[in-house]
């Protein structure tokens, strides 16, 4: 079977920077795979060439067997690609409810299963339900960073994209998060992480990649990475 998602020697420039130098790696249905680095890595470069918001300068991306590289970032998520992007960006004089339903504007399953998956989203983050009516830019970091995952799932994606979902967080909250993402993955859902939190990355994961300065240096299940020298004492904080 192939790979869901296929990331074939990828080149990505900002100008005359290369940020994305020959990256290549796959995700298979089902499973999360994290990819780890120091700030400016190229990690994500990596999710915004995904998603359509860059344009590889070389290489391929292939989703399901059909390349999207060339296409633009609506058809993208049209065809199950969600991206949480870094910094949450909800709309913060939106309702909740009303981030949540613009993350079905590309759904034509009609207003009745759109109506299913809010529920189902208030039932994965209560407090999203208890406040469904409030401004979302009143809400609290952690609570910003739910409706975003939230958003983001709520176009039923095949693949979820997050950006450094932790970033910011109190230790509380930011257990709450790996909670919900522990969960999403028992439920099969596809997810492509970007987390500084390289432990807490490292200990969900199925697979997992590391870069430095916009080459992947390392690849392999998340448990052998975990168990690596060189990662446990640049990332993990462990000599």
């Amino acid at each position: 079977m192939s790979p869901l998602l296929e990331v074939r020697a990828v080149r990505v420039s900002y100008g005359r920077i290369e940020a994305v130098k020959g990256v290549s790696f796959s995700v298979d249905a089902g499973s999360l795979v994290t990819l780890i680095g120091s700030n400016g890595a190229g990690k994500t470069t990596v999710l915004r060439t995904v998603s359509g918001l860059l344009c590889p300068t070389e290489g391929e991306i292939h989703f399901d067997g059909e390349r999207i590289d060339q296409l633009p970032a609506h058809q993208i998520v049209e065809r199950g690609i969600a991206h949480s992007p870094e910094g949450r960006r909800i709309f913060p004089r939106m309702t909740v409810q009303e981030n949540l339903e613009l993350g079905a504007f590309t759904r034509r399953d009609g207003p009745a299963a759109v109506s299913g998956d809010l529920d189902d989203a208030y039932d994965r983050f209560p407090v999203l339900g208890e406040r469904r009516t409030q401004a979302a830019g009143t809400l609290s970091g952690g609570e910003q960073q739910m409706l975003a995952i939230a958003r983001a799932l709520m176009c039923r994606p095949r693949l979820l994209m997050l950006d450094e979902p932790s970033m910011g967080l109190s230790p509380i909250m930011m257990r709450r998060i790996f909670d919900a993402l522990a969960a999403l993955k028992v439920s099969g859902t596809t997810v492509l992480l970007v987390e500084q939190n390289a432990s807490a990355a490292l200990a969900l994961a199925d697979e997992a990649h590391v870069l430095e300065t916009g080459r992947i240096v390392l690849s392999g299940s998340a448990a052998d990475l975990r168990d690596n020298a060189q990662v446990r004492k640049a990332y993990l904080g462990e000599d």
